[in-house]
């Protein structure tokens, strides 16, 4: 693997855990709509490291969630639960960025960020085994 290639997908990695970290400071103070981003962006990164890291590159989000489903949650490689988490919080992004009046609450985004920190150490260890 080029070196280029080896610096992206670590990049990629690096700004998944960054934008966790920002879900967490902003589900201190109360702004769910931003949390929810923020953990979807933050799975967004990681799936696409793990893209890049297999040779797929796409300009889309549909098309980033639809190839990490085909390859990766479909042929077992991810757990479904990681594919589901991802699945919701692609939708609740949506919802959260482009739909007016939708205000999520706390009972709305919380459990996610659980769910969210385990997509991202699968994916890691996934990344980490794979060659380079």
């Amino acid at each position: 693997m080029s070196e280029e290639k080896q610096d992206l997908i670590e990049y990629r990695i690096s700004r998944s855990k960054e934008t966790y970290e920002e879900a967490l400071l902003l589900a201190k103070n109360g702004y769910w709509n931003a949390v929810g981003n923020r953990l979807y962006y933050a799975c967004f990164y990681i799936v696409n490291a793990l893209l890049i890291k297999n040779d797929l590159n796409f300009s889309s989000h549909n098309g980033v969630r639809k190839e990490f489903h085909k390859s990766f949650v479909k042929t077992g490689l991810v757990s479904i639960d990681s594919g589901k988490t991802y699945n919701r919080l692609f939708n609740l992004r949506q919802e959260g960025d482009y739909i007016d009046f939708q205000r999520f609450t706390e009972e709305d985004i919380n459990p996610f960020i659980e769910d969210v920190r385990i997509v991202l150490v699968e994916i890691e260890s996934i990344l980490m085994d794979l060659p380079k």
